[in-house]
C-alpha cells in the first residue's frame, strides 16, 4: 500500500480514490513488517518536518480503519521472497507484497514503478483508481 494518502504533496485524485476503494468491503493483507514500515516512514517525516505528529496519529488512525490483515505467513518464505526480489531487482521488503500478493492470488496497490512493474510481470491484478 502506497504512503502517498498522508502526504498533501504526494496524493493526487488517483491516490485518492485507490484509498476510497479499499476503505469500502475489502480485506487488505499485509505482509507482517509493515506496520514497522509505515511507522517509520511517518517518524521519518515528522522529524524532516513534512508533516506534524499529530498528522502522523491521524493517518494512523485511518489506516486502522481499514481491514487490514497481517499475513503471518510472509515470514515462512524467505527463499522465495530472496529469489523474487533478486529476478525483479526488488528490495525484499518489495518482494515481501509480491510474494504475498501472489501466494494469496490478491490484486496489489502501490507507486512503486518497479513492484508495479514485476507484479505486471508475474501476472498480478493491480489496483488503480
Amino acid at each position: 500500500m502506497t504512503m502517498a494518502w498522508c502526504f498533501p504533496e504526494e496524493a493526487t485524485q488517483q491516490t485518492e480514490a485507490v484509498f476510497d476503494s479499499l476503505a469500502g468491503e475489502h480485506e487488505i493483507f499485509v505482509p507482517v513488517l509493515w506496520p514497522y514500515e509505515v511507522s517509520n516512514v511517518l517518524l521519518g517525516a515528522v522529524r524532516r518536518q513534512r508533516i506534524s505528529s499529530a498528522k502522523a496519529k491521524e493517518f494512523i488512525d485511518d489506516l486502522e480503519s481499514l481491514d487490514i490483515r497481517m499475513d503471518d505467513g510472509t515470514g515462512l518464505v524467505w527463499e522465495t521472497v530472496y529469489t523474487l526480489a533478486e529476478r525483479h531487482r526488488l528490495t525484499t521488503y518489495d518482494a515481501a507484497y509480491l510474494e504475498l500478493a501472489q501466494r494469496k492470488q490478491l490484486p496489489l496497490a502501490s507507486l512503486d514503478g518497479q513492484l508495479n512493474s514485476a507484479a505486471r510481470e508475474v501476472g498480478i491484478e493491480m489496483i488503480e483508481a
